[in-house]
């Protein structure tokens, strides 16, 4: 038996999935816009160290502060029930969860949801979060058939960190600002950016440079067979071992 044997369950999203996407990512982009303008794009980190925070680490505690921050913020314009983006609910998952934070939007009469997954990267450390692990490939593939509108959002934050004196207490507040940020479908990445690693668990899909990503419009199958793709043309993969990942995941009918 080969790939081309199998009989695929072949998902199919809905007509306008292209502009969800777009009106999800807009809405995203447009709301970081609005915390940048209003100078909200900073986490301040009090310390009794004198010296300051150890600037040479700080992006070993950088991923998880920036996602706390930007769902603060998507939580803050969900609380206005009025508000101009249409964002209707907001919901941070489990640390281990595939996205970190659920976005729920109205668009007419639809309800939108975006997965989001934040990426924090160093603005000023080169090469800073450049390559990384976004999802696992069984668990990604298993939401394309099991949903074909499934809506994987990646948004890269890029943030600088630095130190000021406090006047009133005397201390050195760590500063970590805001400075760029990016959202992109992971079904809309094209091929040239999207690498497979076969290392942990069934393997991880990858960004290779998150800083310069470009798109290519696909439909959900297309994705499907670009992942399989991905998968088979590893060294360390075997059809016998997609066969059983299939299997298991419920995405041939044989």
């Amino acid at each position: 038996m080969q790939y081309e044997d199998l009989i695929f369950k072949i998902p199919k999203e809905s007509p306008t999935y292209r502009e969800d996407s777009a009106f999800v990512i807009q809405q995203i982009t447009a709301i970081l816009d609005e915390r940048k303008a209003a100078n909200d794009n900073k986490i301040i980190m009090n310390t009794n160290l004198r010296l300051g925070l150890p600037l040479e680490n700080i992006n070993k505690i950088a991923g998880p502060m920036i996602e706390a921050w930007a769902g603060e913020v998507f939580a803050g314009i969900r609380d206005d029930k009025n508000n101009e983006y249409n964002l209707i609910n907001v919901e941070a998952q489990e640390r281990l969860g595939m996205a970190d934070i659920i976005l729920q939007f109205r668009k007419g009469q639809s309800v939108l949801t975006g997965n989001v997954d934040v990426k924090a990267t160093a603005n000023d450390i080169p090469n800073s979060g450049k390559g990384p692990n976004i999802t696992s490939f069984s668990r990604i593939r298993t939401a394309y058939v099991k949903d074909p509108d499934f809506m994987f959002i990646i948004l890269s934050i890029k943030h600088r960190v630095y130190s000021e004196r406090n006047n009133k207490t005397g201390l050195v507040d760590g500063i970590m600002e805001v400075v760029d940020y990016n959202a992109y479908d992971l079904k809309f990445i094209s091929d040239a950016d999207i690498n497979y690693n076969p290392a942990l668990g069934t393997g991880q899909i990858q960004i290779k440079d998150i800083h310069y990503v470009t798109y290519q419009y696909r439909t959900t199958w297309e994705m499907c067979q670009l992942l399989d793709h991905k998968y088979l043309h590893s060294s360390r993969r075997t059809f016998n071992d997609f066969y059983r990942e299939a299997k298991k995941n419920q995405w041939i009918k044989n």
